[in-house]
């Protein structure tokens, strides 16, 4: 079974609060949003392999790290995912990213496919599939799935907040994909939404109702 990782490091849980409140205006909220995603790409790739290099420094010549292996690939569920993007990629700036648009159904709840465009090697990456809110898990799930449709293997799941049954239906679906999220809330609500959440993460990074 993969692993789900709460990140519960004060940084996060305080900008995660004021990304909650519904006072935070659109601005700032995509700054927050970007903060807590960098905050978390730290986590997220703690694994990366390393390789052993000789490099000279103003002092001397010394045996250092870099990051070597599998290429790193960004993947947001459009359109609420593109708010994380940036955040990674001050951290992974050679990272190739993807997209995935999907959109929930707001009669059966699941998700459709309307976009995919990946980068041309993109089974040769490590993948990191990022939505803020995993709600139901439909459209996670389905995400994932798109990519392992193409010959994806090394898939990870980072979100803001998830519900109990998104975390379910992402762990039945793929029991191979490690899921990072920066809180877990109560429940779903009639509609759909999580509780207590931070309403349509969509709607309020880029001011849409």
């Amino acid at each position: 079974m993969a692993k789900l990782v709460v990140m519960d490091h004060p940084l996060i849980q305080h900008k995660l609060t004021l990304i909650r409140d519904k006072q935070t205006g659109s601005k700032d909220f995509r700054d927050l949003v970007d903060e807590v995603a960098t905050l978390m790409a730290f986590e997220v790739t703690r694994n990366l392999p390393l390789a052993e290099v000789e490099i000279q420094t103003p002092i001397a010549r010394t045996k250092t790290k870099v990051i070597t292996g599998k290429k790193l690939g960004v993947v947001p569920v459009l359109r609420a995912g593109l708010g994380m993007v940036d955040g990674i990629l001050k951290l992974v700036p050679a990272a190739r990213v993807g997209h995935v648009g999907l959109y929930r159904d707001p009669e059966t709840l699941q998700p459709v496919e309307y976009y995919c465009k990946l980068p041309a090697d993109v089974e040769e990456r490590e993948l990191i599939v990022v939505d803020p809110m995993l709600a139901t898990g439909g459209s996670a799930s389905a995400a994932i799935q798109f990519l392992k449709d193409r010959g994806c293997t090394q898939i990870k799941l980072m979100c803001l907040i998830a519900a109990p049954e998104g975390i379910k239906k992402v762990q039945d679906d793929h029991d191979d994909v490690d899921i990072f999220v920066a809180a877990v809330d109560k429940k779903l609500n009639e509609h759909g939404y999580i509780v207590p959440g931070l309403g349509d993460a969509g709607d309020r990074l880029f001011g849409t109702k």
